[in-house]
């Protein structure tokens, strides 16, 4: 049940097929739209300030009589207009004006206008001010007639469409609205004082007394209404999402099945799996052991092992006869899992098949002939393993590490690959941690776990901020660290997307620091290099022939190189604080102590220097990802813009993290009672979106 049902914007006074086309690409395609385009701010013109009580900068309205108007050839042409008001005078200036608007501001006319102030060379002015000859006749300000009753809101708006307009068709929408009276689809007692269609109208139109700073905050009680009901819907939703998977049945995987193979497994490591490993395994395992698909997400530092975790339950999969499919989403990191897996899996007799871009020929042929004949148990690759030329004989348990930086199809075309054997168990990895109120929202369709313990003798990573004017002192650095032995990385960043761009930066970089260190060997990896050349410097780093790698974020996820001791970011400004904190987790996984040098180029904006002295003061993951959250919002910090599994239209992280415990208390009242109320608000609120969080 939506709020309206649909009606086309050409229904509007004022929309033909232009602008109705500049809406829908800016993401308005019907009336509905209209009335969750909520305003960004408001402007207070209910009051008229007199011209002697103007103040240089202030947003003011004000009411006066036009005594001349002229266009002057100065620098620029303009027009320019004085009223008085018996206070005082005011100078009007437009630099871009008709005709028309020469002849309406002829002297004696009397305007309302608004807009900012600003201290001319011959007292105040505002800069194309919106004004409006007022009638004759017409009442003014003394009677409350010419300025408007309400705050005036301010939209957020696209190239094209002004203000005005967008006034006029959010103020027609709430006429289709006060019309249909939408019902209310939540329970009594949960929304209160606004039903939603007075929440709607007040929130477009507050009246002149609405306290301003409640509503720039998104905390006033017609916000929290529409969040609410919002995040209703989105938990629903998922719920709903998570019922559906799992009333496929997946198969039943045996636990004591894998035991042997698991025991052989840990005996042959060099060290015991943490406590936190040791129970996020048995969780995992229960949940394979029943004929339901298992949905678990497994979140954990970096370095915490997670890796173990998901072999521990790939041996489970395989002993009872199931294939298993892991899914990374760069080169860089499959090729580490597959250089694990098949350490550990080689002894025990287990293969592992590599699927990736650059897998091509007879031997891709020959490896989606394995996986589909089931001569293969574990299949590693990129997103080459999701593409319809590869399937599986018995696919039991997919795994997927780093999900979020996934698209939304490639997931869910991995999960469908089971065939006749109903769905596979899913298994989600990543090593950046989720605040608890975002993975309350985000992933309340999936089981958690949390792997919150670092294995034995792990050192905190040592972070400084050092100005990049210090940057020989930087290299110096460098230098002593691999005299010593050590080896180190240097990270180029680049605000630009384009991976030539960063690839340029990278190899001056490279460049420098060769000539600045002629005996040692500096290595480079960046995104346009061919997938064989990255692997090839990446083994030679991690075999000690390289002693310094500069790098682009490529590195961000997956590089195990445990002599590395020290790292260099390049601008970390220009970095969130979680891929930071990956970065940083590529030292600190061998003995003794390691450094992270944050080479910054001044000045800092405020959140740039928030950012850095967050990573300086902690190692924590869960710490830097709430403050990441905090000065980010949940859609950078899940990489979920894109899919839209976050594109609320109302509700704010984390500003409204207050409403979850009532979201849920909700979502469970309602799904005691009329599931065709479950129907409305998932309909009203998500529409078409379940679908982005299937992972």
């Amino acid at each position: 049940m939506a709020v309206l049902e649909p009606i086309p914007l050409t229904s509007l006074r004022g929309v033909g097929p232009k602008l109705a086309q500049q809406l829908a690409d800016y993401g308005v395609t019907q009336v509905e739209d209209l009335l969750f385009h909520l305003p960004l701010r408001y402007q207070d013109r209910t009051r008229i300030t007199p011209i002697a009580g103007l103040q240089d900068g202030s947003e003011v309205s004000v009411e006066g009589e036009v005594r001349l108007a002229d266009i002057v050839f100065g620098r620029r042409r303009s027009l320019v207009a004085r009223i008085q008001d018996g206070t005082g005078t005011l100078t009007l200036r437009f630099f871009h004006f008709s005709a028309a608007q020469k002849n309406s501001l002829q002297p004696g006319a009397r305007l309302y206008c608004f807009g900012q102030v600003r201290r001319g060379a011959n007292g105040f002015e505002i800069f194309h001010p919106e004004y409006r000859v007022l009638e004759p006749g017409e009442p003014g300000s003394a009677t409350g007639g010419a300025q408007p009753a309400t705050l005036t809101p301010v939209y957020p708006t696209t190239t094209g469409i002004g203000q005005a307009q967008w006034r006029k068709l959010c103020s027609q929408a709430l006429g289709f609205l006060q019309r249909a009276q939408p019902r209310d689809l939540l329970p009594a007692g949960s929304r209160q004082p606004f039903t939603l269609v007075q929440a709607l109208q007040y929130l477009h139109a507050p009246p002149a007394d609405a306290p301003l700073d409640a509503l720039l905050e998104g905390r006033h009680p017609a916000q929290l209404r529409l969040a609410l009901e919002e995040l209703v819907a989105h938990h629903l939703s998922l719920l709903r999402l998570r019922a559906r998977q799992q009333s496929t049945p997946a198969p039943a995987l045996a636990s004591d099945a894998g035991q042997g193979l698991q025991h052989r497994l840990l005996q042959s490591l060099p060290f015991s799996p943490t406590g936190a490993q040791q129970r996020v395994m048995q969780e995992i395992a229960a949940d394979l052991a029943r004929p339901i698909p298992m949905l678990r997400l497994v979140q954990g530092d970096v370095g915490s092992g997670k890796t173990l975790v998901a072999a521990h339950a790939a041996l489970q999969a395989i002993a009872n006869g199931f294939q298993v499919a892991l899914m990374a989403p760069t080169e860089i990191l499959a090729e580490q899992h597959r250089l694990n897996f098949e350490a550990w899996f080689t002894p025990l007799g287990i293969g592992v098949e590599w699927l990736s871009g650059r897998v091509k020929g007879k031997a891709r042929e020959a490896a989606t002939a394995r996986l589909a004949a089931g001569e293969a148990a574990l299949a590693v690759g990129t997103h080459a393993l999701f593409q319809e030329s590869v399937a599986f004989q018995r696919l039991g348990l997919v795994m997927v590490d780093e999900q979020h930086k996934f698209g939304v199809h490639q997931r869910l075309a991995l999960s469908q690959k089971a065939g006749a054997e109903g769905r596979p168990h899913q298994l989600v990895l990543t090593a950046t941690p989720i605040p608890r109120t975002l993975s309350m929202v985000a992933y309340a369709d999936l089981d958690f776990s949390v792997i919150d313990e670092l294995p034995p003798g792990r050192e905190p990573v040592t972070t400084v901020l050092i100005d990049s004017q210090r940057r020989e002192q930087v290299i110096a650095r460098v230098a002593g660290a691999c005299a010593s032995g050590r080896q180190a990385y240097w990270v180029c960043t680049l605000i630009e997307e384009s991976d030539s761009l960063q690839a340029q930066a990278a190899e001056a970089t490279a460049e420098l620091l060769r000539e600045a260190l002629p005996g040692l060997q500096v290595g480079l990896v960046h995104g346009r290099m061919k997938p064989a050349e990255k692997a090839a410097v990446m083994a030679a780093f991690k075999g000690g022939e390289i002693a310094l790698l500069v790098a682009t974020t490529v590195i961000e996820v997956g590089v195990d190189v445990p002599n590395a001791s020290l790292m260099v970011i390049e601008n970390p400004e220009r970095l969130g604080l979680a891929q930071l904190h990956q970065l940083r987790g590529r030292v600190g996984r061998g003995g003794g102590a390691s450094h992270c040098v944050l080479l910054y180029q001044s000045p800092l904006s405020r959140s740039g220097q928030q950012r850095l002295v967050a990573m300086r003061e902690s190692n924590d993951g869960f710490y830097i990802a709430e403050k990441d959250l905090e000065l980010r919002g949940p859609g950078e910090v899940l990489g979920t813009r894109q899919t839209g599994l976050l594109a609320f239209r109302i509700a704010e992280l984390p500003a409204h993290n207050h409403l979850l415990d009532a979201v849920h208390t909700i979502a469970h009242t309602l799904q005691q009672g009329d599931p065709e109320i479950i129907d409305a608000l998932i309909q009203r609120w998500t529409a078409n979106r379940e679908k982005f969080a299937e992972v």
